[in-house]
């Protein structure tokens, strides 16, 4: 193997990996621990009308 497949296999590897880190923060971030929608629960009580 040359120098640049493997260059290009660890540019796949970092790649997916960042990738894969981007989504589950995102969805780590969207939902809760018990797994609710942050977005689409009420303030109890507290919600603001314009």
């Amino acid at each position: 193997m040359s120098f640049g497949d493997i260059l290009y296999i660890v540019a796949i590897i970092v790649f997916v990996y960042l990738t894969f880190g981007i989504v589950r923060n995102y969805y780590k971030n969207k939902f809760d621990d018990e797994g609710q929608r942050k977005d689409m629960q009420k303030n109890n009580g507290e919600d603001k009308e314009a």
